[in-house]
C-alpha cells in the first residue's frame, strides 16, 4: 500500500493567475519558496531547485490544467530513498474564481511514511492558504509561519 493525500480549495482569481502564481518563480517565492526561492519555471522535462536545496523534477505542465511533479522521499535516516508524486489540478469555477487540488501521494507504508505524509500534508495546506492570501490580497502569510524561518531558514521536519 501507498500513502497518500488531498487538499483543495478556492481561490477567487481566474484560473491563469492561480496557474501562473505556481509556475512562475517569482510568484512562487512571494508566498511559497520564499527563503531560496525557486530557481526556475516549472516546465515540463525539467528539474528545478526549491529553496535553494530541494530538487523537484517536472513531470507534466499542461497549461491552466495541471501540474505534475515528483521530488525525493526520505527513509528514517533522512536520505532519499524513492519519489513521491504531486498532483496539481486547477478548475475554472463559473464564479470566476479557481478550485485548487493537490495531492501527493506514493509514501512507503509504516510508521516513517505515515509521518513524513502529515508533514507534506501540512505543508501543501499552508502553501494553499499562502497562495489564497497572496493572490487575493496581496499577502505574504508565509513570512515568520514557521520558526525555522524566523532564523532565515527554510522549514524542513527537524526546525519547524
Amino acid at each position: 500500500m501507498s500513502l497518500g493525500f488531498r487538499i483543495s480549495g478556492r481561490i477567487g482569481k481566474p484560473v491563469a493567475e492561480v496557474f501562473d502564481a505556481v509556475v512562475n518563480p517569482t510568484k512562487l517565492s512571494g508566498y511559497f519558496t520564499t527563503i531560496g526561492g525557486a530557481s526556475a519555471p516549472l516546465v515540463a522535462g525539467t528539474t528545478v531547485t526549491w529553496w535553494k536545496s530541494v530538487p523537484v523534477e517536472v513531470d507534466e505542465v499542461t497549461k491552466d490544467k495541471r501540474i505534475v511533479l515528483r521530488w525525493d522521499a526520505t527513509d528514517a535516516d533522512g536520505k532519499p530513498a524513492y519519489k513521491t508524486r504531486i498532483e496539481m489540478n486547477f478548475e475554472p469555477l463559473e464564479d470566476g474564481g479557481t478550485f485548487v487540488t493537490i495531492a501527493e501521494q506514493g509514501w512507503h507504508d509504516g510508521e516513517v511514511g505515515l509521518k513524513k505524509s502529515y508533514l507534506n500534508c501540512e505543508g501543501w495546506s499552508q502553501m494553499l492558504a499562502c497562495m489564497k492570501a497572496y493572490l487575493e490580497y496581496g499577502i505574504n502569510l508565509r513570512d515568520g509561519y514557521y520558526r525555522s524561518e524566523l532564523k532565515g531558514e527554510p522549514a524542513n521536519e527537524t526546525n519547524i
